[in-house]
């Protein structure tokens, strides 16, 4: 892997898992992955979209019932850390973190768009 294409990746490992950051579309029609987006100020999110609404923390729960689905991990494993209210999220997923990231690099891989 090129250290570059390391840089963009929007997760990073720690011992206990990793944290992503994410941008979320409530109300996207469909709950999915949507690939890497390069952000203004050059940080790299995880594009997710839900189809529930943003009110009362619906759309929050269902972001993290569908890493969690993706990522093959218990519900109880993955926690909002910040951004309970914005677009922008960072999110913590407990498991193996070599696991996690190579999980989320096939989940990407097609549909990254730079």
């Amino acid at each position: 892997m090129v250290a570059n294409e390391a840089s963009r990746e929007p997760w990073r490992y720690s011992t206990a898992g990793i944290s992503i950051a994410l941008r979320v579309t409530p109300r996207g029609g469909r709950d999915d992955i949507d690939g890497i987006e390069q952000l203004s100020d050059g940080r790299s999110v995880l594009k997710v979209r839900v189809r529930a609404i943003a009110d009362g923390g619906e759309a929050n729960k269902a972001v993290l019932v569908l890493l969690a689905k993706s990522l093959g991990v218990p519900k109880s494993s993955v926690k909002l850390l910040s951004g309970a209210t914005s677009r922008l999220k960072q999110i913590a997923v407990d498991g193996d973190p070599a696991r996690l990231g190579e999980t989320l690099r096939q989940l990407t891989s097609a549909k990254s768009t730079d």
